[in-house]
């Protein structure tokens, strides 16, 4: 199935223009609020205006990236503004970020113009320095013809902006969008309903491209823009619930990690949300279903979409909880397409796996001062009907078309590994994870242990769970997966913590997880060795299977053991206690306590006297 491109009949436009038109339109009204702080779309007009001739007149030309260095604040969504209207493309960077990461982007991008201000100017070296601080109000000066038209205007296949993405490689690349595209998402889409008194919270780091969504949406409708917290201001949940309650919040994003601390911890700080979006990940549908119960009449979607791809390619809208097992991310939007492809480059047919291409206006330009990367990555659009230089994005996503017509999404193409033979997509068991009660995130990630160990890790927020209670609870969701997945899909382990750590952009830092050893996660007590034989068994136990401590009474297999492993670990034994032993002794005899007695039968020593006493270790 390939959902066919939106015929549209409007004639694309420039995102500043659309704003400045508001402006004119509503000049009194609140455009932007900050706490305390507001600025009316007039005063937004004239302080742009003023900003985007300083521009001009600094040598900004049309398609010249201009830095942003700002922390979120109304002088960086007027900064935003003035860069469109001088009609260049903005980059933002965040002052927060680390200084060899933001040299790295700025000799990639070979921008020369930066606005800032007084404090962040020292950490930025451009040769034209604009300190937004220092242009002062003009008055009317922001009246009469827009900065960009007295050059000739902007044509809207022109740069908007530049956003930095590492995708799967870590090694960042610069997305240049254009206008055209920001227009296939802002306007009049049929994906969300925006309502004429709605306030929209801009949350998401400015860097991150669902901020275009967020920012410029209500902006060429006229609508209250409330502007949230810095990301680095370490606000807890109940401070940011606050925050939207103060504003008056009504659309509202959420990265998935994001959304699933606020629904476990924070259902409430979501009451007067009318229309919540999430996505950026695979989203619980267990969390989906909880808030759109306490909430009867709210509208969630769940947007999916690769930064190329301007923001969101398909969305799913629902107002019901639903009871489904994934939560799918639905149908292209406006004036998007999408085709799931095999490795033929064929079509594949609908239910089965295959990657996700996706088309249509909001196909970004392409990366920046990449020529190769950008034609291996933005293709032709192979569908026969498509129009004469069509393009298409390769997302390197797995999806599927379902039964309803939706899409599913099912992970990376470049996050797939292979496990003992086996082809596994950790974002399949996430999945799986995020659907078990009492999970608030998870992540899946392989660890490989010596040569060629490859195991899966699977990391799950315990939240406000007793910690008393961690180990029963792992085991308890191991045992559940265990029902549901086949063995190869099965974490080796389930390492609990109070919270999984989230990257700037709101999604599970994977690359943060711990990878020390893991804690012994079965349902049985802990029961310590109690002689020599079965003390030197629990170390290489505890070595092989890289798991703290291992009890005389566990399970071999439960621990995560498997066949390939329990041939290396009787290999072993003859160097440790001169005793061969058939291979499947550790079949029959799963547990240390019962290969100790195996290996005192052969070495003629006598068994320890059994102890009743079973401590947790």
């Amino acid at each position: 199935m390939s959902a066919e491109l939106e015929v549209r009949v409007r004639e694309p436009r420039c995102i500043h223009e659309m704003v400045v038109a508001q402006a004119r339109r509503t000049p009194e009204a609140v455009a932007v609020s900050h706490g305390d702080l507001r600025i009316t779309y007039g005063e937004l007009d004239t302080r742009s205006a003023v900003l985007a001739r300083r521009l001009r007149s600094a040598g900004v030309a049309h398609g010249d990236i201009v830095v942003v260095l700002l922390d979120r604040s109304i002088d960086l969504i007027v900064a935003l503004t003035a860069v469109l209207r001088a009609g260049g493309a903005y980059l933002y960077l965040d002052p927060a970020e680390p200084t060899g990461q933001r040299e790295r982007i700025l000799a990639d991008t070979r921008a020369r113009h930066v606005i800032t201000n007084g404090a962040f100017a020292p950490r930025i070296d451009l040769p034209v320095v604009v300190r937004i601080d220092d242009v002062v109000d003009a008055g009317t000066a922001g009246a009469g013809t827009d900065p960009a038209d007295e050059a000739g205007g902007t044509p809207v296949d022109s740069p908007a902006y530049v956003c930095y993405t590492s995708g799967s490689t870590g090694d960042p690349k610069g997305v240049v969008v254009s206008h055209r595209a920001v227009f296939r998402l802002v306007d009049d889409p049929s994906w969300i309903e925006v309502r004429d008194d709605d306030v929209f919270f801009q949350l998401t780091r400015v860097g991150f491209d669902v901020s275009t969504f967020e920012i410029w949406m209500p902006l060429v409708r006229g609508l209250r823009l409330a502007l949230g917290p810095p990301l680095h201001a370490n606000l807890d949940l109940a401070d940011l619930a606050g925050i939207m309650r103060a504003e008056g919040v009504t659309v509202l994003w959420l990265t998935s990690g994001l959304f699933h601390k606020m629904v476990m911890h924070h259902l409430d700080g979501l009451a007067g949300i009318r229309h919540l979006l999430a996505g950026g990940d695979v989203l619980s549908p267990a969390h989906v279903s909880r808030v759109m119960t306490a909430y009867p009449g709210m509208l969630f979607t769940n947007g999916y979409g690769p930064t190329e791809n301007t923001t969101f390619s398909t969305c799913w809208t629902t107002s019901e909880p639903g009871s489904a097992p994934t939560v799918p991310i639905g149908v292209p939007i406006d004036g998007s397409s999408a085709v799931v492809r095999g490795a033929d480059l064929q079509p594949v047919p609908d239910g089965e796996v295959g990657e996700l291409w996706v088309g249509g206006s909001g196909v970004a330009n392409g990366y920046l001062h990449r020529g190769p990367e950008t034609a291996a990555r933005f293709v032709a659009d192979l569908d026969p009907a498509a129009a004469p230089g069509s393009r298409m994005y390769r997302t390197g996503d797995l999806a599927r078309w379902r039964d309803d017509g939706t899409l599913e999404f099912l992970g990376r193409v470049d996050r797939q590994l292979k496990i003992r033979g086996y082809r596994v997509e950790p974002s399949m068991v996430e999945s799986e994870i995020l659907r078990l009660p009492g999970v608030a995130q998870a992540a899946v990630v392989p660890r490989t242990y010596g040569a060629s160990d490859t195991r899966l890790i699977a990391y799950v927020a315990a939240g406000d769970r007793d910690p008393s209670t961690w180990a029963a609870f792992s085991a308890s969701l191991r045992e559940q997966l265990q029902a549901v997945l086949p063995a190869h899909l099965v974490p080796w382990a389930i390492v609990l913590h109070p919270e999984l750590s989230l990257n700037p952009n709101g999604k599970v830092d994977r690359s943060a997880l711990p990878s020390a050893k893991i804690p012994r996660n079965v349902w049985n007590a802990y029961v310590a060795p109690r002689d020599s034989v079965e003390a030197r068994l629990a170390e290489i136990w505890s070595e092989a299977l890289d798991i703290d401590q291992v009890g005389v009474e566990d399970n071999f297999f439960d621990l995560g053991g498997h066949s390939l492993l329990a041939a290396e670990l009787l290999a072993a034994l003859p160097v440790e206690f001169d005793a061969t032993l058939p291979a499947r002794t550790l079949y029959l005899r799963p547990t240390i306590a019962e290969l100790a007695k195996e290996l005192r039968g052969g070495a003629g020593e006598s068994e320890p006297e059994r102890s009743t006493d079973a401590s947790a270790p």
